[in-house]
């Protein structure tokens, strides 16, 4: 039986019945904390549908999410607080990923971008530190970096909102977990 550091599960993920109500903050995958902002109901090819129209906060992008499509969009509610301390734990084990640093800079490109489509928070806390890894002993792609920049933004927002609190504080917290140790003297 292989144990890679388990996982916590998806928030949300459990609940293949998750319901939202106007005003309610949810989690978008890619897109990040948005809120609902409405309930409506639309015709679509002569049938009903029901649809969350969600409001992203950091872009003020407005999406519509059949509600019987939430468990397969990944929408789901933001973490609670027992959960906040797995993704601080999921940022600070800085074993770096088996092969990531060989690999070619788009196929970990790739595989980093299929982690943030997941929308779990634990994937994108995952991406975030092994590309503060990476970034520690050379320079990140472009790629990489616009993915680093998604993973960070992602994680400061999320975090901030499920810790009521600061976001700039959030962002201290997860950089400063990546202080390059072995170069302490040449600071």
């Amino acid at each position: 039986m292989e144990n890679k550091t388990a996982k916590p599960q998806t928030p949300g993920a459990k609940d293949s019945t998750l319901e939202f109500q106007v005003g309610d903050l949810a989690v978008y995958p890619a897109h990040g904390v948005g809120r609902i902002e409405a309930i409506e109901t639309r015709v679509v090819n002569g049938e009903e549908h029901n649809f969350y129209i969600l409001r992203v906060i950091e872009s003020s992008m407005v999406i519509m999410i059949p509600t019987s499509n939430v468990q397969s969009v990944g929408l789901r509610n933001i973490i609670d607080e027992e959960e906040i301390a797995k993704v601080y734990a999921v940022i600070s084990d800085q074993q770096p990923q088996a092969g990531s640093e060989s690999q070619t800079w788009n196929r970990r490109y790739r595989e980093y971008m299929d982690k943030i489509k997941t929308g779990s928070l634990f994937d994108v806390a995952e991406v975030f530190r092994d590309l503060s890894i990476l970034k520690l002993t050379k320079d990140l792609s472009f790629g990489e970096r616009k993915l680093y920049d998604t993973a960070h933004l992602l994680l400061v927002k999320e975090l901030s909102m499920a810790k009521d609190a600061d976001e700039g504080t959030i962002a201290e917290e997860i950089e400063s977990m990546f202080t390059p140790e072995a170069s302490t003297s040449e600071e």
